[in-house]
């Protein structure tokens, strides 16, 4: 028995077993969840399956965040497997890559800066939208977010303000679902080696001097933000709207970061 036995949640963002999303959807099935998944590409269909399938789930809808009527299609398709659901996890972000290094100033466009909120914060109220006729009571709906939100992080960049968009649609949503019992959160994770993160200019030396900074002396894993992620899914964290955790070993509490002699 789980405590989330009976609820079926829908993960968006499984690109592979490094994932972060797949990380959440490995606790939420550990705590008795029904899971359906959602896939970007042609390409990652075979990927997408295969990690759904392990987890005892044979629903894999595509889902193209940057375009509305795909999202629509989407949920319609959902509705053809449940008629309702509790659980929605949003771990969607992207920015062109060349925006991910160097200069902010100099490497940000009006494209690349439209594109980063679009797909990681306008596609997250776009989802909350479609799936708000499908949601049960007391329903959660959850998003990824990062420290770059509202701290300056080197190469970061263009999805600093994505993120800080993203987190202040969390509270919009928060506020304005939330009497009809539906709960918006998200977590911040501290940084952690996947597909995604690859695309950041020098993130592997971010990993290195978080893991020997942080109060835990660790980076993160995907099973610490999947193990907040399936609290906050449950009923558990039923007084719990609007906020954004901190999953980042103690972090984010740092005045100073170098050493002291």
């Amino acid at each position: 028995m789980g405590f989330l036995d009976g609820k079926k949640a829908l993960i968006s963002g499984v690109a592979s077993t490094r994932s972060i999303a797949f990380g959440v959807a490995q606790c939420l099935h550990r705590e008795g969840a029904e899971l359906a998944f959602t896939y970007q590409t042609d390409k990652l269909k075979p990927r997408v399956e295969k990690i759904a399938a392990e987890l005892n789930s044979s629903i894999c809808i595509p889902l193209d965040v940057s375009d509305d009527q795909n999202i629509t299609n989407a949920f319609a398709e959902l509705k053809q497997n449940w008629e309702t659901f509790d659980i929605m996890i949003h771990s969607i972000a992207f920015a062109p890559m060349e925006e991910l290094k160097g200069s902010f100033v100099e490497s940000v466009t009006r494209e690349g800066f439209k594109m980063a909120h679009e797909i990681s914060s306008y596609s997250f109220a776009s989802m909350a939208r479609e799936a708000k006729p499908m949601l049960s009571d007391n329903a959660s709906l959850l998003t990824m977010t990062y420290l770059g939100s509202v701290k300056s992080v080197p190469n970061y960049n263009v999805m600093g303000p994505a993120k800080a968009s993203l987190e202040s649609t969390v509270r919009f949503l928060a506020a304005d679902l939330g009497p009809q019992g539906i709960r918006v959160n998200a977590i911040s994770a501290g940084p952690i080696k996947t597909l995604a993160a690859a695309g950041v200019s020098g993130f592997r030396g971010l990993l290195k001097h978080v893991a020997s900074k942080t109060s835990i002396r660790r980076n993160v894993t995907i099973e610490d933000v999947g193990n907040t992620a399936a609290f906050l899914s449950s009923d558990l964290a039923a007084g719990i709207t609007g906020e954004t955790i901190y999953v980042d070993g103690g972090y984010r509490n740092l005045g100073m970061t170098f050493d002291v002699e």
